[in-house]
């Protein structure tokens, strides 16, 4: 079952953003992010919000989700980090062009 996953980064901006990305992309960014192998991503997008920035995405399940979270959650605390907790609830319905 598809899930809908949303991260919270108190205090953080788009700086920190980019950088996870350039980290986890290897200094390749936005365009090497798209070819990731991150079996079961069907959607990402993040944009600031009051008081921090927020990550939405869509998996094709909870553990592709975990998967992947070994990849960036290692950047998030090097980075300071260490509390993320990510609200995940089941998708409905999902819908793509």
């Amino acid at each position: 079952m598809a899930i809908i996953v949303t991260f919270d980064l108190p205090g953080a901006g788009q700086d920190l953003y980019d950088t996870v990305i350039d980290r986890v992309t290897e200094g390749q960014g936005f365009t090497r992010f798209a070819d990731l192998p991150n079996p079961g991503l069907l959607s990402h997008a993040a944009g600031p919000v009051d008081g921090g920035f927020r990550v939405t995405e869509i998996w094709e399940s909870e553990e592709a989700l975990a998967t992947h979270a070994r990849t960036f959650a290692p950047v998030l605390a090097a980075l300071g980090h260490t509390d993320l907790q990510p609200t995940i609830i089941p998708a409905h319905h999902y819908v793509t062009r």
